[in-house]
């Protein structure tokens, strides 16, 4: 049974919290490669909501700090650890790497070929938010 949804998006799709939601459109867009699929701005201007894309890769951002509607939420960084991270598969893992670590990405673990198939490298974005891309070997 195929599950109702807009055209284009994965069934499912990680959601990650941002103090400044255009801050980090620019990041992911210029150190990532990301797209901007969807953005919705509130009255005041300032984006509330935006959607992303890299190849089929879809990820939402959203504000940290909500007033009331659901729980508080706060970046990896203000709160000091990571609870998840983002696993993108790409066709050329190295030349991203090289291109994010020229755009001032912070790296953690260079592109290196994992046990399991795939070669990977991991980074983290202005907020602290976890990232792994990778390329399969086989």
């Amino acid at each position: 049974m195929q599950t109702k949804r807009a055209a284009g998006m994965p069934q499912g799709v990680p959601y990650l919290f941002y103090d400044d939601i255009a801050e980090a459109v620019a990041f992911l867009t210029r150190s990532f490669g990301f797209t901007v699929r969807f953005s919705d701005a509130g009255p005041d201007g300032k984006l509330r909501h935006a959607q992303l894309q890299l190849g089929e890769c879809v990820v939402m951002l959203g504000p940290t700090h909500s007033k009331g509607e659901l729980r508080a939420c706060r970046t990896p960084r203000e709160q000091g650890s990571l609870n998840g991270g983002v696993y993108v598969f790409l066709d050329a893992v190295d030349a991203h790497h090289d291109a994010a670590k020229s755009a001032g990405v912070n790296v953690l673990l260079p592109p290196a070929d994992m046990p399991w198939g795939d070669r990977m490298y991991c980074a983290e974005d202005l907020a602290g938010q976890f990232w792994m891309f990778a390329t399969p070997l086989g």
